[in-house]
């Protein structure tokens, strides 16, 4: 039985349609952007890079994904054939997990960084070690996500549905969001809060530390913290709930938690950008740069404002 309550879900779904119109048009030229800041990390031999350049492919990529969805709100139905439907729904899992894995990638590498800066010396620094760790991560998402995602589960012909839910829930999907619940969010996030908790102790009892890189440090770690809690947890959380109920009668609200999860899970696209453009010096200095051409060309003046300088968090 399909449940959802027509009426009411349709009301609340026309209300994110231009919400996810605005994310959009923001992502892609901010993410964009953040691939040609995560570029000069590359060059500086900086392995952050590497994890930021893989965030923003992953984000542009989700960008597609939700012009998709935002077409299938618009309609109220999905029209655009039954392999679409499996590829986009592929694009927003492969998006959720590869944005938790780099997330924490950036976490971890702080962590011993900082934690442990004379130790395991020979896992950080390393471009290509970083370049083999995302190539794995891409690998293991996409095969998992290929095997455990169906036409039969995502896509309804007869109703003209992607991505929704049917009841009862068959074992398999069952076992299958209890993985993704524990692996692709709850294991992200003790590790990052673990790094974010060790490195806050550190950095707090290290006196040499420079009061405006301590905060640096501790921004770009909350940043991460709350991009996994806000953007990845509730539609985590929804998707398990999802698997315990066993009546669609009892369903209703569970999609309206659907539609909230979901546009908080496209914020990520806008989120992720903050951790380069906006607390490593690259993205800073990159910024300022395109700030001011902007305000040469508006006032017609030629002059050039260097940024000051600012400590690097890598």
């Amino acid at each position: 039985v399909f449940a959802v309550d027509t009426q009411l879900r349709h009301s609340l779904q026309h209300r994110c349609d231009f919400f996810y119109m605005a994310v959009i048009i923001t992502a892609i030229p901010c993410n964009i952007f953040s691939l040609f800041v995560a570029c000069q990390h590359i060059r500086q031999k900086n392995e952050l890079g590497v994890y930021l350049f893989n965030l923003a492919l992953s984000d542009l990529a989700l960008t597609v994904g939700l012009s998709l969805w935002l077409d299938f709100l618009w309609r109220q139905a999905w029209v655009h054939g039954q392999y679409v439907c499996l590829i986009s729904v592929n694009i927003l899992y492969t998006n959720f997990y590869t944005c938790d894995a780099f997330l924490c990638c950036i976490a971890l590498d702080r962590y011993l960084a900082v934690v442990h800066p004379f130790k395991y010396t020979f896992l950080r620094g390393k471009v290509g070690i970083a370049a083999m760790v995302s190539i794995a991560i891409w690998v293991t998402v996409l095969i998992f996500n290929t095997i455990t995602v169906t036409l039969e589960g995502v896509h309804y012909e007869k109703l003209s549905r992607c991505f929704d839910i049917i009841y009862p829930a068959p074992q398999i999907v069952t076992r299958v969001s209890m993985v993704r619940f524990f692996v692709g969010f709850v294991v992200p996030f003790l590790l990052v809060g673990f790094s974010t908790w060790r490195i806050c102790k550190v950095v707090k009892s290290n006196q040499a530390t420079e009061e405006q890189e301590r905060n640096r440090i501790l921004k770009l770690l909350t940043v991460i913290l709350l991009c996994i809690f806000l953007c990845f947890g509730p539609v985590n959380v929804t998707m398990l709930l999802h698997t315990v109920v066993g009546d669609c009668r009892n369903a209703k609200w569970l999609y309206y938690m659907d539609d909230v999860s979901m546009a908080m899970t496209s914020l990520n696209c806008l989120a992720d950008p903050l951790l380069y453009c906006f607390i490593t010096e690259t993205g800073k200095r990159e910024i300022w740069k395109v700030v001011d051409k902007c305000r040469r060309v508006l006032t017609g003046r030629n002059s050039t404002t260097r940024s000051p300088g600012i400590p690097s968090v890598s």
